[in-house]
């Protein structure tokens, strides 16, 4: 085995040993008391269910739980979503949703290794189209969320 091969099978098994972590010890898992927005959806597919609840602090995510069942997959990309967008201000939060769908379909390159922190384990998933909605499915949730939330903030604008 060379060293190249190596070092893909050792960054191979980091990257399972991360979604692991986050399956069994999933980030802000649970929910909110007064969110400001709820928003959920299932793959009917396989049978994944993930709900998103958000707390804003003017346009800022200042807090964000999910909760739900399903494999490894949503559930660990469900947790290192809520940990990427935590903080950030709901536009930043929705352009970077969007990114990572279109990284993950394909259409967009994924930065390099080590800017999207625990995310970048989800690159593999791209080779099993199948598990890509797994993958994307509380980002679709998320950008639901966010997007009603950018609703009635333009709806409070308008005269």
């Amino acid at each position: 085995m060379s060293a190249m091969d190596k070092e893909f099978v050792a960054l191979d098994w980091l990257y399972q040993e991360i979604i692991l972590d986050h399956y069994k010890r999933p980030r802000n898992f649970g929910t909110l008391e007064h969110p400001d927005v709820s928003a959920d959806e299932e793959n009917p597919y396989c049978g994944d269910h993930i709900a998103v609840q958000v707390r804003m602090d003017g346009d800022r995510i200042a807090d964000i739980r999910f909760s739900g069942r399903g494999c490894a997959i949503s559930q660990a990309s469900a947790s290192m979503m809520t940990e990427k967008v935590k903080g950030m201000d709901l536009e930043e939060a929705l352009r970077f949703a969007e990114d990572f769908r279109r990284m993950m379909r394909g259409e967009k390159p994924f930065p390099p290794e080590g800017e999207l922190e625990d995310l970048d384990a989800l690159r593999g998933v791209r080779e099993f189209p199948v598990r890509i909605k797994c993958a994307t499915l509380a980002w679709d949730v998320l950008q639901r969320a966010l997007a009603q939330l950018l609703a009635r903030k333009d709806g409070d604008k308008q005269p």
